[in-house]
């Protein structure tokens, strides 16, 4: 008997559980919805650019130095 009571208590939980998180990714959903995150305000972050930035021709790889480990290479 005591183990058909404590089944049924796991049970329930899992599913309050389920309905929880059911409810939860909703809530989020609509949050993501309202806002646009991908859209850049105006004025912020991006800007046009009139000409290429001097110093490096059009066609050239972009070569950048290997960065230093902590442990100072070995390892």
């Amino acid at each position: 008997m005591e183990t058909a009571i404590t089944v049924s208590v796991i049970i329930a939980m899992i599913i309050i559980g389920m309905l929880l998180i059911h409810l939860l990714n909703g809530q989020h959903d609509e949050r993501i919805a309202a806002f646009h995150y991908g859209d850049a305000m105006p004025g912020i972050g991006r800007r046009n650019r009139k000409s290429r930035r001097p110093g490096r021709p059009a066609g050239s790889p972009v070569v950048t130095p290997p960065r230093e480990r902590p442990d100072g290479g070995h390892g």
